[in-house]
């Protein structure tokens, strides 16, 4: 027997082809595959998706046409309600889940058990999951409305301090010329009108949240006052997905995710915070997303598999690598 587990994010796909003990055979990787609008977008995604697990049959000494998986698990970013028929078209299987990169991340971070992830790249969200199969989250509501602790929200922070520091009312920190410095600004004012112009698109907006740790790490106050309150939001969230799906005493994986916890001070305090109340185990994703929707597969197929094998995955879905 056979499974597959694919990743579709939107920088890249990955495949991971396993038997049935759960050792993984071979892993392929391929362009992006998050859009299927109009005949170029679906033509993308066939060809991702197709791509990768050609690559992952070849590593695998495997024939890809002539392939029938017991089961398949498809994590793809932008959600699965238009790409379910464009799989059964390409992949043959007795199962299929064809679900969100979310799913399988959390899958991934916890090796299929009972866990919480909680994710921060350039916004951010946690999702868990208990030994019951009951699912949660909290945030990921966008940067209008949520992404508290995420890297956009950590660079608005920023330039809400340097505009407070600009009316006389803030205080003084090494942001204002860091980020002056960094986007070529003579002046607050003018680095706040830019803000809103093409000119700084939400991706390089957050890329600039690695400023707020470059000044905590100098020393600057008002940085690692921002840093410590981004802490504080993630962990927030991560015990609201807790408190929906564990009892009170009961233990809990929480794994974090993403750029914003490459910050050793964030990374510090968000760990201290999620531990206060005990019984939590805090740490990195167990195994990225592709092997995550591998375990998604052999969960369709009632087997509690233990994965070996396992490659390395090169990026992490959801999170963007700002810090």
């Amino acid at each position: 027997m056979l499974f597959l587990g694919v990743d579709g994010g939107q920088s890249r796909t990955t495949a991971f082809i396993a038997d049935e003990r759960g050792r993984v055979l071979g892993s392929g990787a391929a362009g992006p595959c998050n859009h299927v609008g109009g005949p170029e977008g679906r033509a993308k995604f066939l060809n991702a998706i197709r791509g990768a697990l050609q690559e992952a049959c070849a590593q695998a000494g495997l024939q890809a046409p002539a392939i029938s998986f017991r089961a398949a698990c498809l994590g793809l970013s932008g959600g699965a309600h238009d790409k379910d028929a464009l799989v059964r078209e390409l992949i043959r299987a007795e199962e299929y889940v064809v679900t969100d990169d979310a799913v399988i991340a959390l899958a991934g971070a916890t090796a299929g058990g009972p866990g919480i992830i909680a994710i921060a790249g350039t916004g951010s969200i946690s999702l868990g999951r208990n030994a019951a199969g009951k699912r949660a989250r909290a945030g990921g509501w966008g940067y209008v409305f949520g992404d508290d602790g995420g890297a956009f929200d950590l660079t608005r922070q920023a330039l809400r301090s340097i505009l407070q520091l600009e009316e006389g009312w803030g205080r003084k920190t090494a942001l204002l010329p860091m980020l002056l410095q960094a986007t070529g600004a003579q002046s607050a004012n003018e680095l706040m009108h830019r803000m809103y112009t093409s000119e700084f698109p939400r991706p390089r907006i957050a890329s600039m949240a690695t400023l707020v740790d470059e000044a905590a790490r100098q020393g600057d106050r008002v940085a690692a006052e921002l840093l410590m309150r981004a802490a504080q939001e993630l962990a927030t969230i991560a015990g609201a997905v807790r408190a929906q799906l564990f009892n009170d005493g009961e233990r809990a994986r929480v794994a974090h995710v993403g750029g914003v916890f490459r910050s050793e001070m964030l990374r510090g305090r968000f760990c201290e915070l999620v531990t206060l109340n005990g019984n939590v185990d805090v740490g990195p994703p167990i195994f990225g997303p592709a092997a995550g929707a591998l375990l998604e597969a052999f969960g369709a197929a009632g087997i509690a598999a233990s994965l070996t094998d396992v490659p390395t995955e090169k990026a992490y879905p959801l999170p963007d690598g700002v810090l």
